[in-house]
């Protein structure tokens, strides 16, 4: 039956492609890049919130539309009309692989932006060239990590947090329990800035052809308007968006530019492949915790446990296994965009995974942050592939809980509980931890977090000596991970996905295809009740969860 249809599909594939052929496709094509597209397509939703949905392009898109570019001999290049947005470097770096794919087939690619930021003008160093117009500008450039403390503001409605960390490095409550940073997330968050700010600055000077001190110097005396920035070697040509024809043409005549929208229709679409096994995808993306994967009603702050993506053990374990009974299914990859959460969550997905890993190839793929609990479930893989900017590691476990004997006393709350047993109050929120509390709860992180150390030893082929003296909650970028022994290879998820296709013997057109949730929960309809009740219940997280996996909360900026 698979053959039929794919026969049928194939008789009207050659028809529509000898109609296309009629056609004149242009010359060149642009896209304009104006969101923070996130890498994967975002799951489909049901019901009243699929009406709800805006269908968002994501990486993975892009990469399809210029896949179907650069196999069309008849266009020549490709426009990025690129836009100021706010896209962490190792979402950039997959685009600059893409860029260069282009590159190699043929296609001229011109970067073409009213304002450059640190973001865009990483990917614009990736291209031929790199043209603003008149007024154009290149913007303040560099690396900016904001951190966010909450001791005191909590104290001023009367929470607290009382948290237990295996080490000062696993930072990730400091933002409830500090009014400042500490001398070990200072420490951490240096190297991680000198990583990152090292990485940008080499993209610079390969596609600027200058020295990296160079590079410093130009991005230490940014801004720069238009015609310093030319002077400078940072953009090559002043030119409107109307005159970019004329400029791209290598004759008289100016070239045709369609945007993709009026375009598709005249590209050839990429081959279609016969009926073969296939490479799965498993998307682990969010807050790690116990039960269902869920998605918050209403897009807000990715603060994690608030308003962010909730990635639940229920729901990737019967994925995986979804993947272990295809016989179709050859190979897999995991994509991880997460900063961890729930350490017994974690272990079941890892469990799971180990088990896939046993029986077909493994291969984990880190997006912008792939940390704590989102390292752990890397672990089964035969191979990890991480960016340069990655933020990845913090290997370690903290516990702990939200005191809020201050809010009921500022709210005139008088409380009282009957209790049996000596620790059935233990997890209370209503006074801090004992000293025979804090000691049970430090003994209950110490074996979770030797757990962790065993599952990283026996993935990486360490000592847990070795691994210990980079775990301990330290966090490090890609090029630092492979450095360190954490990460097998620097590059995107299409990189995972080729060393899948190797590893399983694969050719390298073996389609990929994600594993849906199935009967995915509904999201309830958006509503500041419903986000409310969203964010709450991240918050009682804390206090139910044993042991959390979890890294700092950054933001790049």
């Amino acid at each position: 039956m698979a053959y039929l249809i794919y026969f049928i599909r194939f008789v009207f594939r050659t028809l529509r492609n000898g109609l296309r052929r009629l056609g004149k496709a242009p010359e060149c094509v642009s896209f304009i890049l104006e969101e923070p597209y996130p890498v994967l397509s975002a799951p489909k939703a049901k019901g009243l919130q699929r009406l709800l949905q805006r269908k968002q392009t994501s990486l993975s898109d892009l990469r399809d539309r210029f896949e179907r570019v650069a196999a069309d001999r008849r266009i020549k290049g490709v426009v990025l009309h690129l836009t100021p947005t706010p896209v962490p470097l190792a979402h950039i770096e997959m685009l600059r692989g893409m860029v260069r794919d282009l590159r190699s087939a043929g296609k001229r690619v011109v970067a073409w932006s009213n304002s450059y930021d640190t973001s865009s003008y990483y990917l614009a160093c990736a291209c031929d060239e790199i043209l603003s117009p008149e007024i154009g500008n290149i913007g303040v450039l560099g690396i900016r990590r904001g951190f966010a403390f909450l001791k005191d503001g909590l104290g001023r409605v009367g929470l607290e947090g009382d948290f237990v960390q295996i080490t000062p490095y696993k930072s990730a409550a400091d933002q409830l329990t500090r009014s400042d940073m500490s001398k070990e997330a200072r420490e951490m968050t240096d190297w991680l800035a000198d990583s990152t700010f090292d990485e940008f600055l080499r993209a610079i000077a390969e596609g600027r052809g200058t020295s990296v001190d160079q590079a410093r110097k130009l991005v230490d005396n940014s801004p720069y308007p238009d015609v310093q920035a030319v002077e400078a070697g940072l953009i090559d040509k002043l030119v409107t968006e109307e005159d970019l024809p004329a400029h791209l043409s290598s004759g008289k005549k100016p070239v045709r530019i369609s945007p993709w929208e009026g375009a598709r229709k005249k590209i050839m679409p990429k081959p279609l492949r016969p009926p073969s096994k296939y490479v799965a995808l498993l998307r682990i993306e969010g807050d790690i915790i116990d039960g269902r994967s869920k998605r918050p009603p209403i897009k807000g702050p990715p603060i994690p446990f608030l308003l962010s993506e909730r990635v639940g053990d229920l729901t990737v374990v019967e994925q995986v296994r979804k993947v272990l009974k295809d016989r179709r299914a050859a190979a897999a990859v995991v994509w991880i965009e997460s900063g961890g959460g729930s350490a017994t969550s974690s272990e079941a997905m890892a469990a799971a995974l180990r088990k896939l890993g046993a029986k077909k190839p493994l291969v984990a793929s880190m997006g912008f942050v792939a940390a704590s609990g989102g390292y752990w479930v890397a672990t089964p893989a035969a191979w990890i592939v991480a960016s340069p900017t990655t933020v990845t590691g913090s290997i370690g476990v903290l516990s702990g809980k939200f005191v809020n004997a201050g809010l009921y006393e500022k709210l005139s709350v008088n409380r009282e509980v009957i209790a049996r047993g000596d620790a059935s109050t233990m997890n209370d929120g209503y006074d801090r931890y004992t000293p025979e509390e804090r000691e049970k709860t430090w003994e209950f992180i110490s074996h979770i977090y030797d757990l962790f150390l065993d599952r990283v030893t026996t993935a990486r082929g360490r000592s847990k000596e070795e691994i210990d003296e980079i775990a301990g909650g330290r966090v490090w970028t890609g090029k630092q991970a492979l450095d360190n022994g954490l990460v097998d290879e620097l590059g995107s998820i299409d990189t995972a996905v080729a060393k899948a296709r190797e590893l399983a013997k694969l050719p390298k057109w073996a389609p990929v295809r994600e594993v849906r949730m199935g009967k995915r929960p509904v999201a309830p309809v958006p509503s500041a009740a419903a986000a409310f009740e969203y964010a709450a219940e991240g918050v009682r997280m804390f206090n139910r969860t044993p042991a959390m996996a979890m890294m700092p909360f950054m933001i790049e900026e």
